[in-house]
Order: structure tokens, then sequence, then C-alpha cells
């Protein structure tokens, strides 16, 4: 698996000129030396960064314990800080994406992992704005935010004036594609009629927005 994942951020870095931040999951390593390792291994291929979460794998135990927890991201930012032209570690506290629904726990495992090292912080699933002020108010490190359907409503300004210094997307777009895919599917197959098709784009439009530098 580690394998394939070096390959893959290998090739999206080949193919931008823009830094590029890859989800590094757990580490894929069991050890806190096995996780800066594998940061050693993934920031060979050109990566700007990664992330390090906090979820075990285990969805009967689906969160490491703190101390366990910080001693990976220690591991993971000691590497990070040894890798020529910088590396930026992102810290993941998972709890909201695992059933644990405990915002006092989440801030302490992200003032933990800035303490450990962490150059971003990172709480995916957070239920509200006032959700995301509060963990950025409890940190000094940047905060980055995942657009979700409890977020949907706030805009950039909103976000950036909460505290995030970094909005992302996760599968978001994917599943937008996919959501105009199976759209389109169902009308034909219940229909037997094609209207989706009037607003797609055409391949000239998309191959000049793929094109563009600032796309």
């Amino acid at each position: 698996m580690l394998d394939q994942v070096l390959e893959h951020a290998a090739a999206i870095v080949a193919a931008t000129e823009l830094p590029v931040s890859a989800d590094f999951e757990s580490g894929y390593a069991e050890t806190p030396e096995g996780v800066a390792q594998n940061i050693q291994r993934v920031a060979a291929t050109g990566l700007a960064g990664c992330s390090i979460e906090d979820f075990t794998g285990d969805r009967k135990a689906p969160i490491y314990e703190l101390s366990e927890a910080v001693e990976r991201v220690a591991a993971a930012a000691e590497a990070a800080r040894g890798v020529a032209g910088g590396f930026v570690l992102t810290a993941r506290a998972e709890n909201y994406l695992h059933g644990r629904r405990d915002l006092d726990d989440t801030l302490r495992r992200l003032q933990a992992f800035e303490a450990a090292g962490a150059d971003v912080l990172y709480a995916p699933g957070l239920p509200d704005l006032e959700a995301v002020r509060t963990v950025c108010g409890a940190v000094s490190k940047p905060v980055n935010v995942i657009i979700s359907e409890a977020l949907a409503r706030h805009g950039v300004d909103e976000l950036s004036a909460a505290g995030a210094r970094r909005i992302s997307f996760g599968s978001a777009l994917a599943r937008v594609a996919m959501g105009a895919a199976l759209r389109a599917a169902e009308e034909t197959r219940k229909h037997g009629s094609f209207g989706w098709l009037v607003q797609v784009p055409a391949i000239g439009t998309l191959n000049r927005f793929m094109a563009s530098p600032g796309a």
C-alpha cells in the first residue's frame, strides 16, 4: 500500500508546478520510528508536505491514546524538519470523523500536536462555524478547515474571519462530479432522455480551463 501511495504522490508532483501536500493517513506505520522513516520516504517524492492523523485504522478503537498520538506527531515533525527545502507537516485530530463529538478532547489533541512540532493543525468534521472559531482561537499555528455540508453556507470570508488559514475540499469535488454522473444516468434510465447534456461544458472549454495557469 505504501509503495502505491509513494508512486501516486510522485506522479502528482510531476504533473504540476504547484506545491503538493498529501493525505498520509496515520503514516503507514505502527510505531513513531516507522512514521518518521515513512515521512522521509514520502518527502523524497517531491511533496511539499503531508498530514498525519490519529486514526488507528481499527473501527473498534479508532483513535490513538493521546500520548501515543503525540509521540507519532513528534516523530513525524522531527523527520519533516530534516527535509531539505522544508516540509509542511499537518497534524489531524480525527475525533469527529469517528463518532467522537468531543470538542474539548479535540482541542487538547490539537494543542498537544502543536507543541509536538506540527506546522498546521486540522480537525476534519467540525460541526459548525463556532467550533471552527473555538479551534482556531485555541492554537497559534495555522488551522485547516474542510468544507462539509455543515459549513457549506459559510464562504471564504466568514471562515477566514473565524480563523481558518487553509480551506480544503476533501472528496467534495469528486462527489460533485459523481453526483452529476448519477443524475444523468438516472434521467436516461427512467425517462430515456438526455436533457442533462445541455449543461455539460464542451471539451474545448474544459481543456482551456485545465491548461490555464490560474485554474
